[in-house]
This record gives C-alpha cells, structure tokens and sequence, in this order.
C-alpha cells in the first residue's frame, strides 16, 4: 500500500528501528535556505501554491521535463492554474522522490491521503487552501509542529543579521535559528559583478578595501560578527576545489586585476580561492566552526535562461571535475598549521564518494568523534539511491555510526518529511544489515547509532542547543 506505515521499510528490524528509535527524535537541520525574514515576520501564506511551489526549482525541472510552459513555472499566470499545471505532472514522476515529498507533505501536514491528479486537484487546492488560513500554518508555527530543534540558514557575509536578531529575541518559539556564513562571493573572483560585492564587503565590515589584506580582514572583520550573532557554521559552494601556492606579492596582483576586470587565469583564481578559504579556516578553527565545503556543481547551464530568471532556478547539473589533489592538499595545509576546523564534505557527483570517504580519515581528530564527516547525499543525491550509496561508502570506509545525518537544504516550510524520508531509509539499511547477518541483534547499540544519526550526533558535532 501507498505511503502506509512501512514505507521504505522492507523489514521487521528496520521497521522497529524506525518505530522505537528514530520516529520521534527532534530534527537538527543545520543546513537549508530558508529565509530568515520570512521566519520572523511569520505571515501567513496566500495559498498553497506559495507554500508548495515558490522558489522549488526541483519541481520546476520536473515540470519543465513533462512539456509545461515556463508561463505556469515560474511566469505570470495565476497560481491556481500553475498548482494545476503541478497535478498534472505528479503522476508522471514514478521513481522519482519528488512523489514521496509531495505526499509526504501532503499527508504529514494536510491530512491528504489522496494522490494528487488533475482528477483531486481542485479538492487539494480548496482543502490546503482552507487550512493554510489557520495560524498552525505559519511558518515558526510548521517549523515547531515539525519538531525542529535547530535551523541553520545561509547567509552572505555582508547580511546585517537583523532578523536573526528578532527571531533570537522572541519568547515564545524555542527553535534555533543560526545564520550560516557563505563567503563565496568574495571568493569567486571571476564572476560578473564581484568588484561591486567587495565594496559592499567593505561596506559592511566598516573599512575600505583597496587589497588582498583589506578582503582578508573584511571577512575576519564579518566572521567575528556572524558568531556574537549565535553563528557556529560555515558554507562554502565550490564547483571543484581550489588549492594553490605562490608569494603574497601575486596575491595582491591577482586581486587588483580582478577588480578593474582584466584577465586572471584558472591557476591564480585556484591560488586567490584557496588563500581566502585558508583565511576563513583559521578563524572557524579559532571559534570552534564547523566549515561546510559542497563541490561538483556546475551552474547556470542555460544562458538564455539564466538571463531571464537569473540564479538558482534549475538549471544545475552534476560536474565531473577530479578533486582528490586539490582537497588533499587544502585539508593538509590546515592541518599542517593546526587550523583545521571542524568539516563537512559534501559532493554532488557519486563518484566521489570514495574520494571524499577516503580523505576524511586521513585528517580525523581526538577533539570530537568524526571531527571530519562525509555529508549527506547532497541535491541530485538527495534520494533513496543516492542516500543509500553516500551512507554505504561511509560505513565502508569509515564510521557510518558518527555520522552527523540529514539536512533539508531547501527553501520550502514543508520539506521537514525529508527528514523521515531519510530516517526510514537509513533504519531499512542497517535493519537489512542486521536481519542478513552483518550485525548482531545488539538493542542498545543499533539504538545508539539510529538516534546518533537521526538527532544527537548532530547535536553533539554542532554544539548550538
């Protein structure tokens, strides 16, 4: 039966595992997109098509592949006809996850066990309609009923922070919401528009900028500020990862270049990206950060329609750049000066995951248990497949028992299900393990390592609740 009580769980041991250990654990996501504004001001939604569909380019790429017109995705036409647009491609994505987190989502949230069709459509519309008018369907409101502990947004260093000021004022909603540092326009020195973003770095850290040292201190500057401001994490978004070396003097030559728009090649980027990334590292080694690292992107494919819609708006894929050099060598120059933070590496391409799952054990330490964690499948990964091989290589390689668990990365109120969609994945794994014989019927170990990776390693690796 559909989305019953053992979903995703194809065995005896997994379903109690998820039943008895993991099923009603808090969530720890501690990495996502999720507005801060919006939190704070906590207004209620207009209807479910702002709720369901804005800003998830994941649907959008799935409607985008069953023919609808860009006018019902992301264009002008009335959002009934859009979420009816939505209905009609459902049925269509057998195999696909995005079928279970819609009904998870419906069901979880709405009550709705019916499948959503043009055929119920308009019976969904009206029901979700309906119940979104009621104050349980505000954002801190979805955030606390879905059992969130901690939420961690992603923010740019030049972000004053005044809603996480708000939010972290507030007497009546205990869930922590900790902004996240993501340096990556100050770092990308051949993108469009990035000597104008270094003045407003500047800007924000209070000083102007005319070198390479005034960027360092600039986000030195902003660092010190995010943590008085309860941040604790990193986030860095790298296609590949850079790794460099040369002379301060070529630092400061490569920045001035950039900055007037003259030509820097692939190998001073690399050695520019690199240094900044080392700058930041030793001050989250220094307050006790998490970095976050994410890498095999390659975005913006679609000229044409990055110019109409801009970033962030499917038109991603998977890149196949090699990293093992690189990320060896960067994790070694830390190490090497004793600044190594606390990291998380996340890959979008599968066949790095016994690069990444390899390299973790090569830079662990006594601090804290998997000090090193090889992310959770990330994005295109985000899946049962994906999910099962990232968890599979770690267990292979390393401490699958340590391992810090799921984050929703999403923009979207209703996408805490994804975290049972993991739970029940990662129960039905190591229930297989042990109803085949791979690990013993050990009670009070298999709950230690469930409830590890559903809430507590996290809670733990982070420190922030």
């Amino acid at each position: 039966m559909f989305l019953d009580e053992q979903f995703m769980l194809k065995n005896k041991t997994a379903v109690h595992l998820y039943e008895d250990y993991a099923k009603d654990l808090p969530i720890f996501d501690y990495h996502c997109h999720l507005n801060p504004k919006e939190i704070c001001e906590n207004n209620k939604f207009k209807n479910v098509f702002e709720v369901f569909l804005g800003g998830d380019h994941y649907k959008w790429r799935a409607m985008r592949s069953n023919g609808i017109s860009e006018d019902f995705i992301t264009g002008d036409q009335p959002d009934y006809d859009k979420f009816m647009k939505w209905a009609e491609t459902v049925p269509y994505l057998i195999g696909n996850p995005l079928y279970h987190w819609t009904h998870l989502e419906l069901k979880r949230f709405f009550g709705i066990e019916k499948t959503l069709s043009p055929d119920t459509a308009y019976e969904i519309w009206n029901q979700c309609n309906e119940m979104l008018a009621d104050d349980s369907f505000r954002p801190r409101a979805l955030i606390s009923r879905s059992n969130v502990a901690m939420v961690g947004t992603t923010d740019d260093p030049t972000s004053n922070l005044e809603y996480h000021q708000k939010l972290a004022a507030l007497h009546d909603f205990d869930t922590v919401v900790a902004p996240s540092f993501r340096p990556d326009k100050a770092i990308e020195l051949q993108k469009a528009g990035f000597s104008e973003y270094i003045e407003e770095l500047g800007k924000a850290a209070g000083i102007s900028i005319c070198c390479y040292d005034d960027v360092a201190k600039a986000l030195e500057n902003r660092i010190a500020y995010f943590h008085e401001n309860g941040c604790r994490i990193s986030d860095h978004g790298l296609e590949g990862v850079p790794y460099g070396e040369g002379t301060h003097e070529q630092l400061e030559d490569i920045f001035k270049r950039a900055m007037v728009g003259e030509n820097v090649t692939a190998e001073e980027a690399d050695f520019y990206k690199c240094s900044l990334i080392q700058v930041c590292a030793r001050e989250y080694a220094r307050l006790g950060w998490t970095m976050q690292i994410h890498t095999g992107a390659i975005r913006n494919n679609n000229t044409k329609m990055f110019e109409q819609l801009g970033p962030d708006t499917g038109f991603d894929s998977i890149h196949d750049l090699n990293i093992a050099y690189s990320l060896s060598h960067l994790l070694d120059s830390l190490e090497t000066e004793g600044k190594l933070p606390k990291t998380i590496l996340y890959t979008l391409n599968p066949k790095d995951n016994y690069v990444l799952g390899t390299m973790l054990g090569n830079f662990q330490g006594s601090e804290i248990p998997g000090k090193i964690q090889f992310g959770s499948g990330w994005w295109f990964n985000d899946q049962r497949d994906g999910m099962e091989a990232q968890m599979q290589a770690l267990a292979n390689l390393g401490l699958l028992s340590r391992f810090v668990g799921m984050l929703t990365d999403s923009r979207s109120f209703l996408s805490y299900p994804r975290h049972e969609y993991f739970r029940r994945i990662m129960c039905n794994l190591i229930g297989k393990w042990v109803e085949e014989g791979e690990y013993p019927q050990d009670e009070k170990m298999l709950k230690t390592i469930v409830q590890g990776i559903s809430f507590y390693n996290a809670k733990q690796y982070f420190n922030m609740i």
